[in-house]
């Protein structure tokens, strides 16, 4: 069973902070799905989500996937690396 949160990214964007939460928060648990919501205050366009989504992806690594829908990223974590 996967259990998933929901995090946000507001107008201080992605800090250093933010993103070692996130990596924490995947390893506490194997199988885990994050939603993460672009305010308003962080975006100016769809665009600016993708280039999130990229940035967190490049830190995460290559057990990570991701998928924009609108204004949101929902990130995974699987067991062996996607390429």
């Amino acid at each position: 069973m996967t259990s998933s949160m929901e995090l946000h990214i507001g107008k201080k964007g992605l800090t250093d902070e933010f993103l070692d939460d996130l990596h924490r928060r995947f390893e506490k648990k194997s199988n885990m799905s994050i939603k993460i919501s672009v305010l308003k205050s962080a975006r100016e366009s769809k665009v600016d989500v993708k280039n999130y989504a990229e940035k967190i992806i490049s830190r995460l690594g290559e057990k990570y996937t991701y998928r924009v829908l609108g204004f949101s990223i929902f990130l995974k974590k699987w067991r062996k690396s996607r390429k």
